[in-house]
């Protein structure tokens, strides 16, 4: 018998709760086969089970929150217990935040020191800064009808109006969905907005809002778009941005993607995009480039071992998320399409494991397929830099053959956007960069890739 532990959530989350069992007592579960759901502030996995065997009990239900390391659940796998065996879910890295804010500490290098690690505001602080003044514990009635830890800090915050909270979970537990419906009334907004903010905390002022006019529906904020929401803010207070852009001629990669489209559509089951071919290009240019594929700490950069590529996806307009392809550097064109559809397809599908949003080093933002022209995204924390890949369209350009001769034809031809933390280098090393990145794509031998 081998006892199921809740799995680690992230460096500064020490709780989980479960939304859901995908097995029940007496079923069998095979090794990677998805177990139950964990629910924390920044995330909702679905956590796989570490070994095959039979669930002959389930100690937590769904609805409960528990600490990490707590005993979930026992799984009889056949073989003899060892005195005090028992098995960790998560031999799963921990589960992290959607995009963008990844601990800032090196991949592989020695860690970086704990007084560095605190040098940018994280979230937690900042909310803390810019909260109202602590408010009275919740009533013991109302207390005990609440599990989760983010369901309990929104019930405090409600003050008073947390009585007025209907409990529809199991047993008339409040769920989040819940406290939001409150927190996010216009009544509740309009007797706690703020009536004055302080000079020395611009980053997280809050004006009072405005009376909707007439005929409008108010549409709350999910768990997505509201913890994207601070965390650019937070981003945006964190560093400062600066945007440089580069056009460049995607002619040659064109040819190539005309040239095996079909063949690679009937194998591979979907398109080659122009955002693989920039992705690989990418990864040869950070090498020369080592301050992009870093992480600000107290008193320097953090230069990354490996690249580790954030991909943002977005969930049909629902949210963001920012799945990591992992060591891309030891990775051709080919692979690194197939993981970036990979992602996409179960990012889209709720089918990401917990390890595949966290860690990245450096961050894409594809608003191309849209046919944007120019996009300055916003860093995703603690990175350094983040590249926007806009449309690419037909363009009348002047190009100069072998000979040095001029003439006028019609290429494929982009913006690539960088927006970058000043404190981690300047202008002309941005700059450098991006002409660099330009020269692979324009001239890279891409049919030697596939």
């Amino acid at each position: 018998m081998t006892e199921i532990r809740m799995p680690e959530l992230g460096e500064t989350i020490a709780q989980g709760t479960i939304t859901q069992w995908f097995k029940d007592i007496g079923s069998s579960v095979a090794s990677g086969e998805a177990l139950f759901e964990v629910s924390t502030e920044k995330v909702d996995a679905e956590v796989p089970s570490p070994l095959s065997g039979v669930i002959t009990k389930i100690l937590i239900n769904s609805g409960q929150t528990v600490d990490v390391g707590a005993v979930v659940a026992e799984i009889d796998d056949g073989a003899p217990s060892a005195p005090g065996a028992s098995t960790p879910l998560a031999e799963a890295p921990p589960i992290a935040a959607p995009a963008p804010a990844p601990a800032p500490v090196a991949v592989e290098p020695a860690p970086v020191p704990a007084a560095a690690r605190s040098s940018a505001p994280t979230l937690t602080t900042v909310l803390a800064q810019s909260a109202s003044p602590a408010r009275e514990p919740l009533p013991s009635e109302i207390s005990k009808l609440v599990t989760s830890p983010i369901v309990r800090r929104l019930m405090n915050e409600l003050g008073s109006d947390a009585k007025l909270v209907t409990g529809t979970g199991p047993e008339g537990r409040v769920t989040r969905q819940d406290a939001e419906k409150i927190a996010f009334s216009p009544e509740h907004r309009h007797a706690t907005a703020p009536t004055a903010t302080t000079a020395s905390q611009p980053s997280v002022a809050r004006l009072a809002p405005l009376p909707a006019p007439e005929g409008s529906n108010f549409v709350p904020f999910n768990k997505t778009r509201k913890i994207t929401g601070e965390r650019m803010v937070i981003s945006k207070a964190t560093s400062p941005h600066v945007m440089t852009a580069i056009e460049v001629d995607y002619e040659r990669i064109e040819a190539v993607r005309r040239s095996v489209q079909e063949k690679w559509r009937r194998d591979e089951g979907f398109t080659l995009t122009y955002l693989p071919f920039i992705a690989r290009a990418l990864v040869e240019v950070l090498g020369q480039f080592p301050h992009m594929n870093a992480s600000v700490v107290e008193g320097g950069l953090s230069l990354h071992g490996h690249i580790d590529l954030n991909i943002a996806v977005d969930l049909n307009y629902e949210g963001l998320l920012a799945p990591v392809i992992r060591h891309t550097e030891d990775k051709r064109l080919g692979a690194i399409a197939r993981e970036i559809s990979d992602l996409a397809s179960r990012a889209r599908s709720s089918k990401l494991r917990p390890d595949e949003l966290s860690g990245g080093t450096f961050t894409i933002s594809n608003s191309g397929p849209f046919g944007t022209f120019m996009v300055a995204p916003v860093i995703n924390q603690p990175q350094v830099a983040i590249l926007s890949t806009d449309g690419v369209s037909r363009k009348t350009v002047v190009v100069t053959d072998e000979y040095g001769t001029e003439s006028i034809a019609i290429h494929s031809m982009g913006m690539l956007v960088l927006s970058w933390d000043h404190r981690a280098f300047d202008g002309a090393y941005a700059a450098a960069f991006l002409r660099a990145l330009k020269d692979v794509l324009e001239h890279h031998p891409w049919e030697s890739e596939l």
